[in-house]
């Protein structure tokens, strides 16, 4: 298994995305091979794109399911459409895959589409107001108005 050093491109942040580590470190530990291939890719800073390529599966032979924060792809193929070929030489994998990853916090799938033998599934991080970042005034006193506001006109 290959780990990946991302330290350098994460010195400026403190404790804010973690997306990315786990979708990989989710990604790594919970699969069980290399099929199918896939990429991760950021499309802009709230939106991530998912595409696995699953050449010869339809859109029947795929299922995908979101438990808790887990997304499961998997990909079932029936034995009898293969049994009525023949194959001399067989190089495009068809077998069945189950594909896992582990989605961060507050990130969840909008939408699943299957073109050109690549399955694109979209993901969109929708952080709540309340974890959003907000502006902090600075005030007299070290206090801002907003803190004045919350404690009342009549506060000591």
């Amino acid at each position: 298994m290959r780990t990946y050093d991302l330290s350098p491109f994460l010195r400026s942040t403190v404790g804010f995305d973690r997306l990315f580590n786990e979708l990989i470190d989710g990604a790594t530990k919970l699969e069980t091979g290399g099929y199918p291939p896939y990429n991760i890719e950021l499309v802009d800073e709230n939106n991530y794109q998912i595409t696995l390529a699953v050449a010869g599966f339809g859109e029947d032979d795929i299922d995908i399911e979101v438990v808790d924060r887990d997304l499961r792809v998997s990909g079932r193929k029936g034995a009898e459409a293969d049994r009525e070929r023949q194959f001399l030489h067989q190089g495009i994998a068809g077998r069945n895959f189950d594909r896992r990853f582990r989605l961060a916090e507050h990130v969840y799938v909008t939408g699943a589409a299957l073109e050109n033998g690549l399955l694109n599934i979209s993901l969109e991080r929708e952080v709540p107001e309340a974890k959003k970042p907000r502006k902090i005034a600075i005030g007299p006193g070290g206090e801002s108005k907003s803190a004045q506001i919350l404690k009342g006109p009549n506060a000591a």
